[in-house]
């Protein structure tokens, strides 16, 4: 009996986190994975000529012209882990990298699912749970922030 308390105890303490700090801590994990390997393709403002290389020499996405795929990449390893961080359009933005890391597994590192995995779970429960109070995602569907006119539907 004595242990079982103490199981409960320990299930009652986990279930005391907020969602949304679970959701923000996998938000800024899978965003900083993204973020960084972005990085690693452009110099500046601009994209560098070895990102060019790699795509047409070594990843060789199948059905997207290489020059079209590193373009796509690296401005989705941009655009999406800001508005992850941020919370916004948080869903359509962890459906995108859940995209990339699909396209990744299957044909560009195969033997890294170890890693893509742990990816995939992260944009997964962002994918189904959203992104939690901390995001201006939270913000706007709540209605605490008016959403302008032209954005109503």
């Amino acid at each position: 009996m004595l242990v079982r308390n103490y199981l409960e105890k320990g299930r009652s303490l986990a279930e005391c986190i907020p969602y949304s700090f679970i959701a923000l801590a996998s938000r800024i994990a899978v965003a900083d994975v993204f973020w960084r390997s972005g990085q690693t393709k452009v110099n500046g403002f601009s994209i560098r000529e070895e990102t060019f290389y790699l795509f047409r020499e070594e990843y060789k996405v199948p059905l997207l012209p290489p020059d079209l795929a590193a373009y796509l990449s690296t401005i989705g390893e941009h655009v999406f882990p800001i508005l992850l961080f941020v919370g916004l359009a948080s869903r359509l933005s962890a459906l995108g990298l859940f995209g990339m890391t699909v396209v990744i597994q299957l044909f560009v590192v195969p033997g890294g699912w170890p890693e893509h995995i742990l990816w995939l779970s992260l944009l997964t429960l962002i994918i189904a749970r959203g992104p939690g109070a901390i995001s201006l995602d939270h913000l706007f569907w709540s209605g605490r922030v008016p959403v302008p006119a032209f954005a109503r539907v």
